[in-house]
Parts: structure tokens; C-alpha cells; sequence
């Protein structure tokens, strides 16, 4: 099954440009942990997570309303094709590490996968628990 078939077309995302303070509202407002931070043109410049918010700004000493997202966003994204296979994703998800996968075309987003959505699927659910299992091996607790 291609990426295309099941990934979230309607992405919430969020400009470079943007204050931290923003970025905070948009992940509560939408119950979500991660946006895409996309230029005007929907180019994919990055990724902010709530942990890029309280590590990189708030434990840093930097004030949420006079950051800008570009600041604390993760910029080196890992992202897919609308025609990768999920499984050859969930593996990739699992290697890198990340639990969502902005998915792109001709460097613009265009949709998001989380494990989630592998998970539901019978085609790869075994892909997204081997994924899961390889991203909480690297979990420390201690």
C-alpha cells in the first residue's frame, strides 16, 4: 500500500516565521505533537515538536513570544514520497527513529503518517509494531 492511500492530507501546518508562542497554541488547539513548518511556496523546511518547544526554548532560557519557530525546529527532516510503500516507511520511521513522516512531492508537503496510521492497517501493522519496537529499544530509563 502506497503512503498516498493513507496519509492525512489535511495537515495542520506552521511558518518558519511564526513565534514559539504560536506554534505552543497550534500543537494544544489540535491535540497534536508535532507540525510541519512549511514556507509560503508549502515547501518543507522543518519540523517543531512540543519536545523542540520546552528543550531548545523554554529550558533555554528564550521567551515562547519572541522566538521564531525557525529557531528551535528540527531542520534535517526525514520525509517520503506519496508513493513509498508503507511498509519500506515504517521501516524507515523505525531506523530514524521518528513516530511521524511528513510525506512530500516535488519538496512540497503534502501529507503526514504516524505509526498510527500504519498501525491500522493490516498491510503494515507488523511494519509499524517493528517500528515502534526499534524506536522505544533506543529509550533509556534511567
Amino acid at each position: 500500500m502506497k503512503l498516498r492511500e493513507i496519509m492525512s492530507d489535511s495537515v495542520i501546518k506552521i511558518h518558519p516565521d511564526e513565534s514559539v508562542a504560536v506554534a505552543a497554541r497550534t500543537l494544544a488547539r489540535y491535540n497534536i505533537g508535532a507540525l510541519p513548518v512549511c514556507e509560503d511556496s508549502g515547501k518543507l523546511c522543518g519540523v517543531v515538536t512540543d519536545r523542540d518547544l520546552v528543550t531548545r526554548c523554554l529550558a533555554s532560557g528564550h521567551t515562547p513570544e519572541s522566538t521564531k519557530v525557525r529557531e528551535v525546529m528540527t531542520k534535517n527532516v526525514v520525509s517520503a514520497s506519496a508513493e513509498m510503500e508503507s511498509g519500506v516507511a515504517a521501516h524507515l520511521m523505525g531506523r530514524q527513529q521518528i513516530r511521524r513522516l511528513p510525506v512530500v512531492e516535488q519538496g512540497k508537503l503534502c501529507g503526514m503518517v504516524s505509526l498510527g496510521d500504519l498501525a491500522v492497517r493490516e498491510e503494515s501493522c507488523m511494519d509499524a509494531a517493528d517500528a515502534l519496537g526499534d524506536i522505544s529499544s533506543n529509550i533509556s530509563m534511567g
